[in-house]
């Protein structure tokens, strides 16, 4: 696979030749896909044991940016990490040599390049996407039988790792409703798959599943997480936006209604009448408005380029194109026009209309492409747009 190749084509990149859409019509929230592919170094530009190493050996690691899990026996942070809290680098190497998985929680918001693998996801699916890296020594298990609370595509990068699938006994978990030992039984498997370098899963939440180091080498594998919206979500928040409007819904409960002898059935008329104004005043547009606007704010301002060629923009000859994978909503506010990306918000003159017009539409723009502006005003508006990461060179 070419270098980047995620950023044109990230599920692509991830299970080809099953198709996005394929993909989300068969398998979303339903049931596991494995695509075994026999392309051994296809995830190799994201990631390696050597820099797995690398990082390691180098960096000031504290517990939380590492961690350490054994099935049987189970390790303790204090045999590889400091009462301080920083990691022991020996103390990691021991416990590997001994059979301990190495985590790297979160190992996106440190390497640009997962992070560029999780913003193409990000953008394609409208969720939060996470990255946490397993390398396990050959003959050795991290984790027991367990489901997450979150769907997981899993990349084999090196070695291989058999795995088991058993039942889903919680269909699409809530966030935080995690799996309980001795409450929700594995059974008998119900699939089992050996995952070798290059091959791709996809777990739903909630399917209970194991794995298992296969073959003389160390496994290493990213399990990239999705965090969403449920419709659960999108409800609670137009109830509160309805609440707001109608003072009904902010009167208080009956006094008394938590006594033993307190008749609810005076509640029940009430109780219809407030589920009938949801019905009535529940605004779509708004709850969603206000999700998309949350969502694009919190992610991450990607501007790599735009300290080292911070004179760019004030080239008027020099063409820009909208940075690829930018999550954005365009607002109009009063006499400003608004770039709603990540990290906040952007404003502009509302002469430049058209040049954000052409940028946002997929075109590409000069300085010449604002011809409402003055000069010196072109020359902050294309700066703007390099700076906040919304606007890459051509």
């Amino acid at each position: 696979m070419p270098s980047n190749a995620w950023m044109a084509d990230v599920f692509g990149y991830m299970f080809a030749p099953i198709s996005a859409e394929e993909f989300f019509q068969d398998y979303h929230e339903k049931k596991a896909l494995i695509c075994k592919r026999g392309e051994p170094g296809r995830y190799l530009d994201l990631l390696s044991i050597e820099r797995i190493d690398e990082l390691v050996s180098t960096l000031d690691l504290q517990t939380g940016q590492l961690d350490m899990t054994r099935a049987d026996p189970p390790v303790d942070p204090s045999q590889y990490s400091f009462e301080s809290g920083k990691i022991d680098r020996g103390g990691v190497a021991d416990q590997f040599q001994k059979g301990a998985t190495v985590i790297l929680p979160q190992l996106h918001m440190n390497d640009p390049r997962l992070a560029s693998f999780c913003r193409a996801l990000e953008t394609r699916l409208s969720c939060h996407v996470q990255s946490n890296i397993y390398l396990t020594p050959p003959d050795a298990q991290g984790f027991k039988t367990h489901y997450d609370d979150h769907d997981v595509f899993v990349l084999q990068v090196s070695g291989s790792k058999s795995w088991r699938l058993y039942n889903t006994p919680v269909e699409n978990p809530y966030r935080g409703e995690n799996f309980e030992p001795g409450v929700h039984e594995a059974g008998e498997p119900v699939e089992e798959f050996i995952l070798e370098a290059g091959d791709c899963a996809y777990v739903p939440r909630g399917l209970m599943h194991d794995a298992l180091t296969h073959g003389d080498e160390p496994s290493l594998h990213i399990t990239v997480g999705l965090i969403v919206k449920t419709w659960a979500d999108l409800m609670l928040e137009v109830v509160s936006q309805v609440a707001l409007e109608t003072p009904e819904f902010r009167r208080s409960l009956p006094v008394g209604f938590a006594r033993p002898d307190f008749d609810r059935t005076a509640l029940a008329s009430e109780f219809q009448t407030l589920v009938a104004a949801i019905g009535e005043h529940a605004s779509l547009d708004e709850a969603m408005d206000l999700f998309t606007d949350n969502f694009i704010r919190s992610r991450v301002p990607f501007t790599d380029g735009t300290i080292a060629r911070f004179n760019l923009a004030k080239d008027e000859n020099q063409a820009f194109r909208l940075r690829t994978n930018l999550p954005w909503r365009f607002a109009e506010d009063g006499e400003e026009l608004v770039i709603i990306t990540a990290g906040g918000e952007v404003r502009f003159p509302a002469a430049a209309e058209a040049g954000l017009h052409a940028l946002l539409d997929g075109g590409t723009i000069t300085a010449a492409s604002f011809p409402d502006l003055e000069p010196e005003q072109r020359t902050t508006t294309m700066s703007r747009l390099y700076a906040y990461g919304i606007a890459e060179p051509v």
